[in-house]
């Protein structure tokens, strides 16, 4: 199949790791685009669930989307009191539009296109330091046409009236003196037209019919309450939902009314007579947000369980459910030879990775609860992980047998083998640091000094030293013969989630939620320096093998990581990609390569001298994994190719058409083993042929047409355009 002058783009399909806050189709009915609490707005194909893109940009839950009329932008309003307006072929950020003092709930487009209404407010609790206005936006300049103030509490929905000439607003708090009314704008003037009145508790949704003469308006009181504009009356109440309603919306013929609920449930309504059409169940948790698509035939949720559905409104089926994908990844470490990484993760498993071919080698079972921290012993060996089920266990790397169990530890958060081999270090919710002999199991000593959890735990080269940090905002230095304090460093703002040994043992460095990084003196315990650029927390860091960089990564709406000199305190590159927090990064032992591990489950590798990335491993709750390159070529367990799509411009596809020419695991190993001699080109590749053309960027003085691993896989032969053939020694370059 040609696709003319368009490349395809390969990507993996994760759902949201949030909440999902809000959905809305586009006018023509063929994209879903869905906000969530994990700070993105991801755009949909209506007809398949398939995931077109994900924009990112929002530091704080998206708690609004909504389509402009043409389809070409959408608006998303967030708790980070900002509005974005982004481009839906391209999915860059056109405008960000900011004057809002609180969390934005609600923003909707006028019926011409021109303006964006944004409503704000403190959902929770009404105060003067809240925002509670409604603010008019200039789509084409980003300007703040007008502001309108009467609320009393926050300000949870906006909708515009089919003509333009009016705003719906409707408000309330949890607590406090909350309103609970809606309100009736004029937009030319500003100037309020009326106040309805009669919900007892916060209004949370309101909806214009597509006639304009009704008002549908949602409560936490448990109903539905229908107004007519012209005259304020209330015209019916529509009752039967246990819980608050979230939101509402009317079909676009105007004779039904769908609602969500924090009863889990989406309810159909007819509007001439108030009675209750159909419950559509299937979600698992509160749902947020309803729309009905152009058509009326089809509604979309979205919940708190993560999930988006798509129901058929004439049988209340599901016709689609895009999961959400869970949380998974926690710590990840590179083997002390570099072919492996382990990962912990949130479904209680270790996993093995094979770093030359991305594969997943072995998974390992026994944790009840989620995996906090993992690492490799010095011979490689074995594996430590501690876990939140009060554990440390010891696994055999070859076998996947578990060794050990050591218990007698609460909340184990930070495992780390001592240089040795001896011992094993784990810090704890519980305020401790506990040394384990490895041979036996047994508790050698505790250390006790923190006021708070412990974060994290580190051996200093010589064995000689731990160092720990803690949500007490300090890093302790202790020696491990005694069990004696060192000293104590204080000077982070905040808790320290990470600390580092220096490769000479003569610093250490420190991750704070505070934003920052900062070096330490081993002698004496001084601040040597503060490295700042992050902004969010710093939930990792490493020292490069040979002491000269320091990477970070970071959590918050930051989701970056940074690499440092030492020396100046310099920020030398940034790697952006991940769409979570940042959990955990490590260098390779020959320093070419930085690992990261995300929440979301993702890990990547990244080439540290041009600051790329390599690969990405993904891996699923049900089993199954995916790792893709850079350039879109991958390699999937037996069932792993289903979380795969490619978009060819605004079109999406499933991999299967494409799987002669992005499945290529051969391609996945060069990607891993000779990153660093060869770099991989599709400008030339026609569509219908898998024929990548491979250029040398080092050695050949022409292009590299093919390229071959020796049977010990020592050895990589490649032939080239300049009628040469080279031998290379992999364990060399």
């Amino acid at each position: 199949m040609s696709y003319g002058e368009a490349k395809p783009e390969i990507y993996v399909q994760m759902g949201h790791t949030g909440a999902v806050e809000s959905v809305a189709f586009s006018s023509d009915g063929k994209y879903i685009a869905s906000g969530s609490r994990d700070k993105t707005i991801k755009l949909w194909e209506a007809s398949t669930g398939k995931l077109m893109r994900t924009f990112e940009g929002h530091r704080s839950s998206v708690n609004s989307v909504f389509f402009s009329p043409d389809g070409k932008y959408i608006a998303s309003g967030s708790r980070d009191s900002t509005i974005k307006l982004w481009e839906v072929s391209t999915g860059k950020l056109v405008r960000t539009f900011e004057g809002h003092r609180s969390s934005v709930n609600s923003v909707c487009f006028s019926p011409d296109g021109n303006y964006i209404a944004s409503g704000s407010g403190n959902k929770n609790v009404a105060s003067e330091s809240s925002d509670r206005t409604i603010k008019l936006w200039e789509v084409s300049t980003g300007k703040l046409v007008r502001t309108f103030e009467g609320h009393r509490s926050s300000v949870n929905s906006v909708c515009f009236s089919p003509d333009g000439k009016y705003i719906a607003s409707g408000s309330g708090s949890v607590l406090g003196s909350s309103d609970n009314t809606i309100k009736l704008w004029e937009v030319s003037t500003g100037k309020l037209v009326r106040t309805f009145e009669g919900h007892e508790s916060v209004v949370t949704s309101v909806c214009f019919s597509s006639d304009g003469k009704w008002i549908v308006l949602g409560s936490s009181d448990n109903t539905i309450k229908l107004w007519e504009v012209s005259t304020g009356k209330l015209v019916r109440t529509f009752e039967g939902h246990k819980a608050a309603v979230n939101s509402v919306f009317f079909s676009p013929d105007g004779k039904y009314i769908a609602s969500g609920s924090f009863d889990n449930t989406i309810k159909l309504w007819e509007l001439s007579t108030g009675e209750l059409v159909r419950t559509f169940k299937g979600h698992k948790d509160v749902v947020n947000s309803v729309a009905f698509s152009p058509d009326g035939n089809y509604i979309a949720s979205g919940s708190w369980d993560k999930a988006i559905k798509l129901w058929e409104v004439s049988t209340g089926e599901v016709l689609w459910t895009v999961k959400g994908h869970e949380r998974w990844g926690t710590s990840v470490c590179f083997s002390p030879d570099g072919k492996y990484i382990a990962s912990g993760s949130f479904d209680n498993t270790i996993k093995l990775w094979e770093v030359s071919t991305g594969k997943l080698v072995r998974t390992f079972e026994g944790h009840e609860r989620w995996v906090t921290s993992v690492c490799f012993s010095l011979d490689g060996k074995y594996i430590a992980s501690g876990s939140d089920d009060d554990t440390i266990k010891l696994w055999e790397v070859s076998t996947g047998k578990l060794v050990r169990t050591f218990e007698g530890q609460h909340g184990v958060l930070s495992v780390c083998f001592s240089p040795g081999g001896k011992y094993i270090a784990s810090g704890s919710w519980y305020r401790t640091i506990k040394l384990w002999e490895v041979s036996t199991g047994k508790l050698v000593r505790t250390f006790e000094g923190h006021t708070d959890t412990v974060n994290s735990v580190a051996f200093s080269p010589d064995g000689n030293y731990i160092a720990s940090g803690s949500k007490d905002n300090t890093i302790k230095l202790w020696e491990v013969s005694t069990g004696k304090l060192v000293w104590t460093a204080k000077g982070h703002i905040d808790a320290v989630y990470s600390v580092c040994f220096s490769p000479d043992g003569n610093y250490i460095a420190s991750g704070s939620f505070d934003n920052t990084i900062k070096l330490w003196e081993l002698s004496t315990g001084e601040l040597v320096g503060t490295f700042e650029g992050h902004t969010g927390a710093v939930l990792s860091v490493c020292f490069s093998p040979d002491g000269k960089y320091i990477a970070s990564g970071s959590g918050s709406w930051d989701n970056t990581i940074k690499l440092w000199e030492v020396s100046t305190g310099k920020l030398v590159r940034t790697f952006e990609g991940h769409e979570d927090e940042v959990w955990s990064v490590a260098f390779s032992p020959d320093g070419k390569y930085i690992e990261s591990g995300s929440w979301n489950g993702t890990i990547r590798l990244w080439d540290v001298k041009s600051g790329k990335e390599v690969a990405q491993f993904i891996f699923f709750s049900d089993g199954e994994w995916v790792v893709i390159t850079s350039e879109g070529y991958y390699d999937a367990s037996a069932n792993g190719e289903k979380y795969i799509n490619v978009r060819v411009r605004n079109e999406v596809y499933g991999v299967e058409e494409y799987r002669d020419i992005f499945h290529r695991p051969d391609l996945v190993k060069y990607a891993f083993v000779i990153n660093f001699l060869v770099g991989l080109s599709v400008s030339n590749m026609t569509y219908g042929e898998a024929k990548p053309e491979i250029y040398l960027q080092m050695g050949h003085k022409a292009a590299v047409k093919s390229v071959a691993f020796s049977p010990d896989g020592n050895y990589i032969a490649s032939g080239s355009e300049d009628d040469t053939i080279k031998l290379w020694e992999v364990s060399t370059g």
